[in-house]
Formats: structure tokens, C-alpha cells, sequence
């Protein structure tokens, strides 16, 4: 599976780089269960040679571990054919394609997602960087800066790390079945959401939680386009509607990496894609977006999670809808109503008003139900279907098929059109 846009655009673009390690240092990290932490993730500890495949399994565990080798030379990579080893957070991208030279790279291989957006803020150049088999004897610091297993283990990981799976590089990694709440983690946890809450409700402060000139040359585009391209979407949409899921959080050397699937949606277009921003402290100690990257879902697998969300909303509109309906009070029920809105006789709301008041002037509802709910993505906002029961005080009765559609209005709905058969 590829990422749906490539983000090495940026190989002839000239990058400020800022300082990364001292010289001779390396970065050295621990482990532990967190709440927000990924399910499943891969660490190297470049000094002690060691591949570990941890599981969150309350506590975290081991799930296997291999010895492997790392680049010839110590040190995190800094430049193309250094033969050093990254260090940070990064993800498998995909299985590489093709048959692969067996004594170097055994019948196996994955490709990670280096040099990261921070790396290329660093400067860091370079590329290739693989988790690979090793057909030849397996020899400590032997690589020109890829994680290489031998050809069994890397053969037995074929289909048990799927594309996406964080991998942590670090100089020493050390790890602990102890639970921890890193502070900094659920702040980020819930930056993610509150930045997706701007977003959909279009504020201005959406834009505070980038850090402009970073995330400028890490997307290759001034911070001003992006700003005036986001604000007309802002312009033209009568409503956005963002919803994030599965939110993750992973500490790098001097970063941290959020991911989370997005399902994103205006009058205009839907999207869903799998995201990871890069957010770094500033000097004022807030912790901005200084790169981003985009990755693939499974169809159809967050319009469900949508669908799941909007149901609540949906069902807490039905009630109220109804209970207005019952109670025959005209000025409740027709605010469930757009101006526009039409009910298959009547093509808008004052119509809607009139006849239901001439109505309900000489028989009003004695009882009204929804059964059967269901709720579908529409281009206007949502469909919603049910079979609805209704009796009036004249002793009328019906049953049958019920049609809304409904358009986003604020933080809640508002009925465009209603559509009934009877059975």
C-alpha cells in the first residue's frame, strides 16, 4: 500500500537544517505502557544490536525479539552514504517490490519512511533506509545504514508487520511493563482533537497550531498559501465536518508523532486518510505542527466510524422532532425545518406550517414512532430511513416508510426534506 501523495517532494528544495545531536551522542530512549501509545510498534537498540516487536497487551510486552545489524558506522545518519543508522520515529511504508540480491538483503524487505519531515529540517539527506533479510552471516554494524535481520527472521515476519507500523531507532532502547501517563502525550492526544474541532467549525485559531516557517518548507509551500487556500475552503463551504479516530502517540528523539485516521467532509467532497503530524516544543512551550504526512485507510472504513458517530445525533433529533410533533406546538416543530425545506405536497416551510396548522386545528397526533432507523451518507448531509407509526386524535392511523434528509446546521441538523409512503 503506497501513501497517497509522495512527500519527498522536497528533494530540490533547499531546507534550513537545524542542529541535530552533538557529535559522538546518540539518543537514548525508554519504553512503557501508555494509553495513547500504538498497539503495535518495532524498536532497534542500535548498541546492543537488538530488533523487538512490542505489543500492548496491558502491560507491554516482547512480543519477539532478533538480533540484528545496524549501519557500519555509529551515530545517527546525517548525510547520504555516511553508513550510519537513522535515529527517531519512523513507519514502514511498504514491502519493496522485486527479486532482491539474497546475501544483502535476503528475500525480504520493508521500506521506512526516511528522511521524516523533522530529519529534513535537520538537513539529513539520504534515502533507502530498509528493514531487510540478511542472506550471508549475520554480522554486527554491518550495513550502509538499514536494520538487517537474518533471512529466516526476516522471512518469519512476512505478513506480521502491517504497512504503517511505527518503528523507534534509537542508540539504546530499554523498555518497561510498567504503565505510564506521559503528560505530554494525552496533551498531544487531545491536541489532535482540539485542532480537528477548529478546523470543523472554521476558527481562525486552526492556524495556531502550525509552526509557519517549518511546516512551510517541510510541505514546500509558504505558510501564506496554505493559509488563503484553507480560508476559502472556509469561504465557500456552507458546513466541514472532521472527524478523528484512533489517535496515537509516539516520542521521538526531539519530537513527537501523532497518527490518526481523518474522514473529512463539505457539501463538495469526501475524504479519508490516515494522518501523522510532527510537532515540536517552541519557546513559548507550546507544541506546533512542523510537518505532516498522509497515508491510505480501508474503503468505507471511516464513513462507517462517521455514520457511528452521527447516530447519537440523529437519534437525539428524531426524539425532540417527534415530542414537538406530538405536543402539536407549531413554532417547536417547524424549527426542525430549513426554509427551504419540502415534504413531497409542500415545497417550503411556511407551507409546511400552514397545513400542518389547519391540521392539527381539528385532529392532533395522540401517538407518533421510528422504527428501524437506519442512516446513510447524503450529498445534502445525511438520509435517514425508518418505518414510521402515527395515530391521531380522530382515530386515524398509518403505517409505512419514512424518508429525511438532513443538512448540517451548527453543531446540529436541520430536516431539508421529508418524503413518506405509506405501506
Amino acid at each position: 500500500m503506497k501513501t497517497l501523495r509522495t512527500l519527498f517532494l522536497l528533494a530540490g528544495l533547499v531546507l534550513t537544517p537545524i542542529l541535530a545531536f552533538p557529535a559522538g551522542s546518540g539518543w537514548e530512549t525508554r519504553v512503557s505502557t501508555q494509553p495513547t501509545g500504538p498497539e503495535l510498534f518495532l524498536g532497534i537498540d542500535k548498541e546492543s544490536q537488538t530488533f523487538y516487536i512490542f505489543g500492548k497487551r496491558s502491560p507491554l510486552e516482547v512480543m519477539r525479539k532478533f538480533s540484528c545489524t545496524t549501519g557500519q558506522d555509529m551515530g545517527d545518519k546525517t548525510r547520504e552514504g555516511d553508513k550510519k543508522t537513522p535515529e527517531g520515529v519512523y513507519f514502514v511504508e511498504e514491502k519493496v517490490p522485486g527479486k532482491l540480491d539474497f546475501e544483502l538483503y535476503g528475500n525480504y524487505a520493508f521500506s521506512l519512511n526516511f528522511p521524516n519531515p523533522v530529519d529534513r529540517l535537520k538537513g539529513k539527506t539520504g534515502h533507502g533506509i530498509w528493514i531487510h533479510g540478511r542472506g550471508k552471516q549475520l554480522v554486527s554494524r554491518d550495513t550502509r545504514g538499514c536494520v538487517a535481520l537474518t533471512a529466516n527472521d526476516i522471512k518469519s515476519l512476512d505478513g506480521q508487520i502491517p504497512f504503517g507500523t511505527p518503528v523507534i531507532i534509537a542508540k539504546k532502547l530499554s523498555w518497561t511493563r510498567d504503565a505510564q501517563n506521559d503528560p505530554t502525550a494525552q496533551q498531544l492526544s487531545e491536541r489532535v482533537r482540539q485542532w480537528a474541532n477548529d478546523w470543523q467549525n472554521k476558527r481562525e485559531r486552526f492556524f495556531e497550531y502550525f509552526q509557519p516557517e517549518k511546516f512551510a518548507q517541510t510541505e514546500g509551500t509558504s505558510f501564506s498559501a496554505f493559509k488563503n487556500h484553507k480560508l476559502g475552503i472556509f469561504a465557500r463551504q456552507p458546513w466541514i465536518h472532521v472527524l478523528v479516530d484512533n489517535v496515537r502517540v509516539i516520542q521521538g528523539p526531539d519530537y513527537w508523532v501523532t497518527t490518526f485516521d481523518q474522514f473529512y467532509r463539505t457539501q463538495s467532497l469526501i475524504s479519508a486518510v490516515g494522518k501523522r503530524f510532527y510537532w515540536q516544543k517552541e519557546r513559548d512551550g507550546a507544541w506546533r505542527i512542523v510537518g505532516e504526512e498522509y497515508t491510505d485507510v480501508p474503503p468505507g472504513k471511516l464513513e462507517t466510524r462517521y455514520l457511528t458517530s452521527k447516530r447519537a445525533e440523529v437519534d437525539k433529533l428524531l426524539k425532540s422532532w417527534m415530542e414537538a410533533w406530538l405536543s402539536a406546538d407549531i413554532d417547536k416543530y417547524m424549527a426542525f425545518y430549513a426554509e427551504n425545506a419540502s415534504n413531497g405536497k409542500q415545497n417550503n416551510a411556511e407551507s409546511i406550517r400552514e397545513y400542518k396548522k389547519a391540521l392539527w386545528a381539528s385532529k392532533t397526533p395522540v401517538r407518533i414512532a421510528a422504527d428501524k432507523v437506519e442512516v446513510a451518507i447524503h450529498k445534502l448531509g445525511l438520509k435517514v430511513s425508518f418505518t414510521q407509526t402515527y395515530e391521531d386524535s380522530a382515530g386515524h392511523s398509518d403505517k409505512g416508510p419514512k424518508t429525511l434528509i438532513l443538512a448540517p446546521k451548527g453543531d446540529g441538523w436541520t430536516i431539508v426534506s421529508e418524503n413518506w409512503g405509506k405501506s
